[in-house]
């Protein structure tokens, strides 16, 4: 098969540096093309956010993919409420309508990939023992921008108008 750069990851309550949340914020700090993120849960930290919005403000196509389906209600409305800040930077947003999307991690520029066990949420980065891989190939990278796209076919995409009219 060859051979491939790869990393892994972990984080928890007994690590001194949120070590997954560092790798995702590199990553999308060092993003030219585009930035595609899955994740059942969507509740970033601050830097993270910003990272997002400002990536998706510069021209980066930044895509975000949650399930339509939650396991867990509140996390669901607290995950779609970020998405508005992402939509109004310019950043795509979408929900996955073919049954709950359970994958978790960020694809940038098809060159790194970084997928695991951890969300993109705060009690991932700090709360949770958490692992995950980043590889560095351009090859994987392209095959999991290839997934994401495919998952794609079986999303809503959430417009500005969308988010903007939701009920309360």
């Amino acid at each position: 098969l060859g051979k491939k750069g790869m990393q892994i990851i972990a984080s928890g309550p007994d690590s001194k540096y949120p070590q997954i949340r560092d790798t995702y914020l590199s990553m999308m700090h060092r993003a030219v093309k585009n930035i595609y993120i899955q994740t059942p849960y969507f509740i970033p930290d601050e830097p993270i956010l910003t990272a997002l919005k400002f990536a998706a403000r510069a021209g980066i196509d930044v895509r975000l993919m949650i399930p339509c389906k939650p396991d867990h209600p509140f996390v669901y409305w607290a995950t779609y409420s970020y998405m508005g800040e992402l939509l109004e930077a310019g950043a795509k947003c979408y929900t996955y309508e073919n049954g709950f999307l359970h994958a978790k991690g960020i694809t940038v520029d098809g060159l790194v990939t970084c997928y695991g066990t951890a969300n993109m949420d705060i009690r991932s980065f700090a709360l949770n023992f958490e692992v995950n891989a980043v590889i560095y190939d351009p090859d994987t990278a392209r095959e999991m921008e290839a997934i994401f796209r495919n998952d794609m076919e079986h999303c809503k995409e959430v417009t500005w108008n969308d988010y903007s009219h939701r009920s309360l």
